[in-house]
């Protein structure tokens, strides 16, 4: 079964400065939830502390009733994988050694390397089109192509949950698909909960399923895209005047900015 994350009465601060206080919010198991907002409202350190990267002041990130902090490393690492901002691969490391390395909170003294562990790099490589270029190493590979690998190995992870942390940062658009379109088949081919930190919002809209909308650390907006994205939602936590329409495509919402040189015609302002 899927397991379900929860956060209640958060409070993460860096030293003196608090950047989360007071928040609650529950993740929609075996959906994909994106967090959205502006730079610096607490949308990375909130993924960085649901895998308890980070240690809150107060409250406590849940999963399944439990608190994460009083879990054992090992069980957390079964349950949870992240993919954090610009991972870097050791120079010179193989495609395939990367995704074998989402193994690792499966082996013990005395359990080592395994069929089973093979068969789940294997299943790793094929699902995220990886497998022609296991021998590859990842510093060789175009940036769609890592993140890619960087993907796989968390799917080797095994675990139900997956939270990245802005997989599509410094992609070009074709690759920003192509690691969207990867997060979607996984959701949909293993029902795995997925939390990820996007900054393009017709991007959220399109791909996920539930939205969390965020301002200076506390959760302004959450639920399906075509409820939370509207033109005041945006307003107040992006300062953008903007339209919103239907995605041509998707149907989904669409943010249309106004800005200085491209006003909204006079019957609309």
């Amino acid at each position: 079964m899927t397991p379900s994350l929860r956060v209640r009465e958060l409070r993460v601060a860096y030293d003196d400065r608090v950047v989360i206080d007071g928040l609650d919010l529950d993740i929609p198991p075996g959906k994909i939830t994106a967090i959205v907002g502006a730079n610096a409202c607490g949308k990375s350190t909130l993924l960085r502390t649901m895998a308890r990267l980070l240690t809150p002041k107060a409250g406590g990130v849940y999963l399944d009733g439990r608190s994460i902090q009083d879990l054992p490393t090992r069980q957390v690492a079964q349950r949870l994988g992240i993919l954090p901002q610009s991972p870097v691969a050791p120079e010179g490391m193989t495609v395939a050694d990367l995704v074998g390395r989402g193994r690792a909170p499966h082996q013990s003294w005395w359990r080592q390397w395994s069929t089973s562990d093979e068969g789940a790099v294997a299943s790793a490589l094929a699902a995220t089109g990886l497998t022609d270029l296991a021998d590859r190493p990842v510093d060789e590979l175009s940036g769609g192509q890592r993140q890619r690998a960087w993907i796989a190995m968390a799917v080797a992870q095994g675990t139900p949950v997956l939270l990245l942390d802005e997989p599509t940062t410094y992609l070009d658009l074709a690759h920003q698909i192509d690691v969207l379109d990867l997060v979607v088949d996984l959701n949909r081919a293993e029902g795995r909960t997925v939390v990820m930190v996007l900054h393009d919002l017709p991007q959220a809209c399109r791909y996920a399923d539930h939205l969390i909308a965020m301002k200076a650390g506390r959760v302004v907006a959450s639920g399906e895209p075509a409820s939370v994205i509207t033109e005041d939602l945006v307003e107040e936590v992006f300062d953008v005047r903007c339209r919103v329409s239907p995605d041509p495509v998707s149907g989904t919402p669409m943010v249309i900015p106004i800005s200085r040189h491209h006003p909204a015609p006079a019957h609309q302002a």
